[in-house]
């Protein structure tokens, strides 16, 4: 199957081979249900998948890519301006899952069901690994996501790689509870599974008791994940039979960590990646396992570190520049836009991560922080400020807003909106006043300003975009620091909102 080495045959079966949310398949079951998506999939420009934490989603996704199909997973609690955006920008013709909306966004609905099976003649397209295998949208700094190609080849080599590092291989058990489409839950999460052999466990919702319950040697988490866990030491202490607990996709707090290691009796391993490049550096199994540090580089990975007058930095321990990478685990780039390609990548070919970090001389890794601050990084996920930014500039009572990403000890940060009112469009609430007048948060009091009222700026940003992207704090401002080019000091309002 090439990428999907798992269901040739060649590591065995069991009935629960893979489980997700309580389902259980075998790999020959995935196989067929999936070679039932493929057969109706074939010669079809591209197939997003509603991706909710479901057999029918894995289902899809393997069905895709086995007929050699570009795969667009669509978050499930996308609101209808991202998810049409996602759609209209991929390309896809389909649209595969369950609950599918009637209308299905305007693409020819392709329901799945764990029964189907393909007709006799169909086989799987032959394999190519320059071919796209995913399209996975992802936040940048400004403006609408922009859909990373990701090819055949670069999934196989990131998870090759991933298998050496980790020790990875048909005996073990991964547990998650990640969504089922970003690199950590989707990538790592299944195809890595399908790839090493190893039995797969999700638990529908990465809860503390599901992790508990689920006995197994290889555990997945983003930060919030682990500092829910850590918070219940029955449920962490279940985990310490297992070999290796790996957070991602966001810093580990040092006290998470150490709390971690106290329970289980093994530190976690921290790894790095982006959307572009999957997982570059990470913590070994046999090597050690330092809180603030991602480990080094992956088999086939290079690393540097550039200053800002793009200048070499030395891996000194100390001297911080901006991370770029190279190997074969990047992307081929950005669906449709040529220009923000070649910007992210240098003349001499690697690719601009965007984060400052510090390289020791051991090789290995800490990440610093965003080299801008619009990139918010919150419960796993990577947030841009600017397409929250243009939602609520959507809303009739707000002249302006600004975005940031405030430190937070549950999600890492917290997306904490800057808002100006428009001219008419509300009043001020007694004592709300200035920079630091506040609408509250996730659970502040929800009342009004005039006509705009927290919970309902929070819940307009949550119904156009994804449930997680909303303001989890709402500042009313009478207007936003600029510098003289026009430019919102996001700096300044970091430091008010700390």
């Amino acid at each position: 199957m090439g990428l999907l080495t798992a269901l040739d045959g060649g590591y065995g079966d069991r009935a629960d081979a893979l489980v997700v949310d309580g389902t259980a398949l075998s790999r020959e079951q995935l196989l067929g249900a999936a070679g039932a998506v493929a057969e109706r999939t074939a010669g079809a420009p591209g197939l997003a998948v509603l991706a909710r934490p479901t057999a029918e989603t894995v289902a899809a996704v393997v069905g895709g890519l086995l007929a050699g199909v570009p795969v667009v997973p669509v978050p499930p609690d996308s609101g209808p301006l991202e998810r049409a955006h996602i759609l209209r920008d991929s390309g896809a013709a389909l649209l595969a899952g369950t609950g599918l909306p009637e209308d299905a966004d305007g693409l020819t609905p392709l329901p799945v069901s764990l029964a189907d099976r393909p007709g006799g003649g169909w086989r799987p397209a032959a394999e190519d690994g320059d071919r796209t295998a995913l399209v996975l949208y992802t936040s940048g700094t400004t403006g609408a996501p922009k859909g990373a190609l990701l090819p055949h080849r670069a999934l196989a080599a990131g998870l090759d790689a991933l298998a050496d590092a980790w020790r990875w291989d048909a005996d073990d058990t991964l547990v998650h509870g990640l969504p089922l489409f970003h690199v950590h839950g989707l990538v790592l999460g299944v195809l890595g599974a399908l790839r090493t052999g190893s039995r797969l466990v999700h638990t529908g919702r990465p809860t503390p008791a599901g992790y508990a319950a689920a006995r197994g040697s290889l555990y997945f988490g983003v930060p919030t994940v682990w500092s829910r866990i850590a918070a219940e030491p029955a449920a962490a202490r279940e985990l310490a039979a297992a070999r290796l607990l790996v957070s991602g996709s966001a810093p580990l707090p040092v006290p998470v960590f150490e709390r971690l290691r106290d329970l289980t009796g093994q530190a976690p391993a921290e790894r790095y990646g982006m959307t572009e490049t999957l997982i570059t550096v990470a913590t070994r199994a046999d090597g050690e396992r330092r809180p603030g540090a991602v480990g080094v580089p992956v088999a086939g990975v290079r690393t540097r570190l550039v200053g800002e007058d793009g200048r070499p930095v030395p891996s000194d321990g100390e001297s911080v520049g901006e991370l770029q990478v190279q190997g074969p685990t990047l992307f081929d780039g950005y669906l449709g836009r040529p220009e923000a390609t070649a910007a992210a990548r240098t003349a001499d070919g690697w690719f601009r991560t965007g984060d400052v970090a510090v390289i020791g001389p051991d090789g290995f890794h800490r990440i610093v922080g965003r080299a801008s601050v619009d990139l918010i990084k919150s419960g796993g996920y990577r947030i841009g400020a600017g397409e929250v930014e243009a939602a609520l500039r959507d809303h009739p009572g707000v002249a302006d807003a600004a975005v940031v990403g405030v430190p937070d000890p549950d999600l890492g940060q917290a997306v904490v909106a800057y808002v100006v009112v428009a001219d008419g469009g509300a009043g001020r609430a007694d004592g709300a006043g200035g920079a630091g007048g506040s609408v509250g948060g996730a659970g502040g009091s929800g009342g009004a300003v005039g006509s705009v009222g927290e919970r309902e700026l929070i819940d307009f940003v949550a119904r156009r975009l994804s449930v997680h992207k909303r303001p989890r704090r709402v500042v009313l401002v009478d207007d936003l620091p600029r510098n003289a080019m026009g430019k919102v000091l996001k700096k300044q309002l970091l430091d008010e909102g700390r």
